[in-house]
């Protein structure tokens, strides 16, 4: 019983260390809406020679945070944060920037919600063709600010979505 109770304590006192040194680490992360949009967009982008930073990803984002994507033809398929990470496990990585191109961003009490337009890069000083407009909430809890989810539509032949975002006032 006592080995029991020592494990118990031992395994918690593990983890608040553990959470505790990456809360310091990720802190600035999470201190404002621009500070976590930056962090985010920090977290996917990079080159395939630097390890994927899965801790603080899922720092920034809520427990149950859900990803949406639609598709050229609208149509959405969602996912939980989790579900990002196993295609990206999978597979090599590669040089790949989200370039964020615009920003707007409304707060009302404790919750936000942000546009952001973005290019994907594969060098992050070549423009490229490829955008996409982001749809993010975020909610502020416990002195920090978590991203709920975000919902991406990427431009296409059938959507103007990131020029019409970027001509916008």
């Amino acid at each position: 019983m006592n080995i029991v109770i020592l494990t118990a304590i031992g395994i918690i006192f593990t983890c608040n260390s553990v959470f505790g040194q990456i809360t310091q680490e990720y802190a600035e992360d999470v201190k404002s809406v621009d500070a976590i949009i930056n962090a985010y967009y920090d977290v996917v982008s990079g080159s395939g020679s630097e390890p994927w930073e899965f801790k603080r990803d899922k720092y920034i984002h809520s427990e149950n945070a859900v990803i949406t994507r639609l598709d050229e033809n609208g149509k959405a398929e969602s996912h939980p944060l989790e579900a990002e990470y196993i295609p990206i496990a999978l597979s090599p990585k590669e040089d790949f920037y989200e370039k964020e191109l615009k920003r707007i961003v409304s707060k009302y009490g404790n919750i936000a919600q942000v546009w952001s337009a973005f290019e994907i890069r594969t060098d992050p000083n070549t423009e490229s063709r490829i955008r996409g407009l982001n749809s993010i909430q975020l909610h502020y809890e416990n002195g920090r600010w978590w991203i709920d989810s975000w919902t991406c539509e990427m431009e296409s032949e059938k959507s103007s979505v990131v020029t019409e975002f970027l001509t916008k006032e």
